[in-house]
């Protein structure tokens, strides 16, 4: 999600807890160059990529990064913190396979452009690949001959999100299978972003277990805003769910709207609101469909919002949910969601997905799989018991300050590179 402009973000003071400062200190990547590549999203937007980033920067290391530009990060070249950004236009924002072809194609294009302009002018040890998409190690291999490192950052499992995204494999989807394999080849050392993508590092990519190190997208607690609740969110009504997000067709928003529906018209509760933050693909989409099951005046999009924005829905609802249907894609993957839900102390509803069970555990209930209507058992459920969801806000908010926020990341980030430059 693009909020805010890059140097308001880069600028924010970073508070590294004790858990890592032993590590930081010692600058264990004094004299070592990285490059970050990363197609995703820009830099700082990308809160995963931008936290790895000054952590390595932290522990002595000179870093580059190579990313997209988007809103309010339109400059082609600047210095965050110390560490350099260079940016490139992608053409379109892909939705099909052929627009993923000319996407991808020209972010290749412009990555290598980009990496050689770094190597002659700065060098570097390590080239850090971020997907989506699997073929950044192309812009490594080239620099193979001088002694660079790959270290392969593994955030989205490919051939699962073009099965969920077009409900189909065939060619592209085995093409895609080939990419990942030759991904996990070229890898020195393999990131993964939870234990479900460890296990597929070492099955289906062949990787020895103790080259890969799993580094979860925990949220940096210094850097979240709690402003007061903003009763303007609730639209007049008593209660209010939050979601925050991308807007695309396997984030499950219809089956989230199918559940408000059955709150709203069916069991007839004009008491409750639905605010949903975030830009994406099918946002219009999204919209006429509200509109056409007769919800438009309980449920608010947002849109791509402000972090001012972002934090009070998050401060003000009752309840948070994370409506991703139950397919291969998301049982594997951690949603960032969740844990920014529940660094806000919000009790969680979600289908049953593994990897959200892993994060949530006791501080979210879990409805059927794909089940809209389960789903507005549960959120109805939490609503009628304000001393359930305190006990799982403060569960959630616990667990995340004790084991998921990113200081505690940061001791497998750098045992990553240790593993890589060794």
């Amino acid at each position: 999600m693009l909020t805010g402009t890059a140097k308001e973000m880069a600028e924010t003071p970073y508070t590294i807890a004790d858990v890592a400062d032993g590590i930081l200190a010692a600058k264990p990547l004094a004299g070592r160059r990285v490059l970050m590549i990363v197609e995703n999203l820009p830099v700082p937007f990308d809160r995963r990529v931008w936290n790895e980033a000054r952590a390595l920067k932290a522990a002595g290391a000179e870093v580059s990064v190579i990313c997209p530009t988007g809103k309010g990060a339109e400059k082609r070249f600047e210095e965050l913190e110390g560490i350099r950004v260079y940016r490139h236009p992608l053409p379109l924002e892909a939705s099909g396979a052929l627009g993923y072809l000319i996407e991808y194609g020209s972010a290749l294009i412009w990555e290598t452009l980009l990496a050689w302009r770094v190597f002659l002018m700065r060098g570097f040890d390590v080239v850090h690949g971020c997907n989506p998409p699997d073929l950044i190690f192309l812009v490594a291999l080239q620099f193979r001959l001088f002694g660079v490192r790959y270290i392969f950052d593994h955030h989205d499992i490919n051939p699962e999100l073009y099965e969920a995204k077009f409900g189909r494999r065939g060619f592209f989807w085995k093409l895609l299978k080939a990419f990942e394999r030759l991904t996990f080849k070229a890898a020195r050392v393999t990131i993964a972003t939870n234990d479900s993508y460890k296990k597929i590092a070492i099955e289906r990519g062949g990787k020895a277990p103790d080259s890969v190190y799993v580094v979860r997208s925990g949220p940096d607690l210094s850097r979240l805003q709690h402003p007061p609740a903003n009763d303007k969110w609730r639209n007049g009504r008593r209660h209010l769910v939050g979601y925050v997000g991308v807007m695309g067709e396997q984030e499950g928003i219809d089956l989230l709207l199918d559940a408000a529906h059955e709150i709203v018209h069916r069991r007839g509760r004009e008491d409750v609101q639905f605010c949903l933050v975030g830009g994406g693909p099918s946002l219009e989409d999204l919209k006429t469909l509200c509109r056409d099951m007769g919800l438009e005046d309980h449920v608010t999009f947002t849109g791509r919002a402000p972090d001012q924005d972002l934090f009070e829905v998050l401060a003000t609802s009752d309840i948070c949910v994370n409506p991703d249907r139950v397919n291969p894609m998301n049982d594997k993957s951690t949603m960032n969601k969740i844990m920014e839900y529940m660094a806000f102390g919000k009790p969680v509803v979600q289908f049953e997905v593994a990897e959200g069970r892993v994060s949530a555990r006791d501080a979210s209930l879990y409805a059927k799989p794909n089940d809209p209507v389960d789903m507005a058992d549960k959120i109805l459920e939490l609503l009628a018991d304000p001393q359930c969801c305190r006990k799982m806000g403060e569960y959630g908010r616990a667990r995340v300050e004790n084991e998921l926020s990113w200081p505690h990341q940061i001791e497998p980030l750098i045992a990553a590179y240790r593993k890589a430059l060794d």
